[in-house]
């Protein structure tokens, strides 16, 4: 079935092919059986419902609205349908129920999928997975043509010594551990002296997303949490947390971009 992919917004994941659109639909657009309209940020929905009336009522083709952001779970990956060639998903789901995250609401726990190409894994929870899933994972991303890259994210609680063995063997260009509450604090510190021990870490390859900006958080103790991932010798990212509108103020805003581009921080260091 040939389908036209629509998005609210651009973004490093959006695919960059023939049949992918963001936005309103243009003059012309090719031949297709129906349209999907793919919503990742719950701020977006009054738009994508928008937007979906308009390829509908323009193309007269079937227009469906899906996506994280809907609620719906998700179903088996195909590479370059949703997400951009190269990025892959090998499981869904997450066993952790964090309160300001919506993985386990929409896809419960941990499920396993079939292995499909890429370099940059998205995947909610890797480390949940089996040990024979994530062997799998590792041997396949040692075939690809690009360095790894593990942008969904490595729970350090979840980090064992085998775990670090194949983060070596592999040597990624970048993963991403999460310093989200202060329960994460002593099994980031303990991840951090693995990967150190292990020869990782350098070039800002091992980084950290850190959450910031959510209700009781305040500048002062977001920046601590940014000097003690430092501390460790991982390279923190602020990520900004945003309520269910997306509202964010402006002072969050200017402190996470200080806090997310490589320059600015080495800079700042």
């Amino acid at each position: 079935m040939r389908v036209i992919r629509v998005f609210p917004r651009l973004t490093k994941a959006t695919p960059r092919d023939a049949t992918s659109f963001v936005g309103p639909p243009p003059l012309w657009w090719p031949e297709a059986d129906q349209v999907h309209v793919s919503v990742a940020f719950t701020w977006d929905l009054d738009y994508a419902e928008r937007l979906a009336d308009a390829w509908a009522e323009t193309t007269r083709l079937p227009t469906l609205m899906g996506g994280p952001a809907t609620g719906m779970s998700g179903g088996r990956f195909t590479p370059g349908l949703y997400l951009r060639e190269g990025m892959t998903i090998t499981s869904r789901g997450c066993p952790n129920h964090c309160w300001f995250c919506s993985v386990w609401r929409r896809d419960g726990d941990t499920r396993e999928l079939p292995i499909r190409y890429g370099w940059n894994v998205c995947d909610d929870n890797l480390l949940a997975c089996s040990e024979s899933h994530i062997r799998a994972v590792f041997a396949m991303l040692k075939r690809q043509s690009r360095r790894a890259e593990f942008t969904g994210g490595l729970e350090a609680a979840r980090l064992e010594s085998w775990h670090v063995d194949l983060l070596a063997d592999l040597k990624p260009k970048r993963f991403y551990f999460a310093y989200d509450t202060p329960n994460d604090l002593e099994p980031l510190a303990v991840a951090a002296e693995m990967v150190k021990e292990a020869g990782l870490g350098r070039s800002h390859n091992a980084c950290v997303y850190v959450l910031v900006g959510y209700p009781g958080d305040t500048m002062a103790k977001a920046e601590l949490r940014m000097q003690e991932t430092l501390t460790m010798g991982l390279f923190p990212f602020a990520m900004l947390y945003r309520d269910h509108e997306g509202k964010r103020s402006l002072d969050w805003i200017t402190f996470q971009r200080r806090w997310a581009r490589p320059q600015i921080i080495g800079a700042m260091l």
